[in-house]
């Protein structure tokens, strides 16, 4: 089985920075792909940025050029550099690895005056 815990998760004025990470034990993890998605209430869940085994990342056109998303296979975690975070960022953010069906536990980000 596969476990991740979301964590750096706050809250934040708009325009400020956060960074949160993924940390992910079960698996040898340096060959999958990992995603962020965030939900926010009455929103689906959406995929904000994913990194695969070999660095390729992709984002959202909504984060393009705010957040980067990064892998340190050393330590079995991802992380989520967010900066010039308005208040439409505000949810939940979960990780996941590609091809597995469980999901962390998540953690909020508010972005607010």
């Amino acid at each position: 089985q596969v476990q991740l815990v979301e964590s750096g998760g706050g809250l934040v004025q708009p325009g400020g920075s956060l960074r949160l990470s993924c940390a992910v034990s079960g698996t040898i993890f340096s060959i999958f792909t990992v995603a962020w998605y965030r939900q926010a209430p009455g929103i689906e869940r959406e995929v904000v940025a994913s990194i695969s085994s070999g660095g390729t990342t992709n984002y959202a056109a909504s984060v393009k050029g705010r957040f980067t998303i990064s892998r340190d296979n050393a330590k079995n975690t991802v992380y989520l550099q967010m900066s010039s975070l308005k208040p439409e960022d505000t949810a939940v953010y979960y990780c996941k690895l590609l091809g597995f069906g469980s999901w962390g536990q998540g953690t909020q980000v508010t972005v607010s005056s």
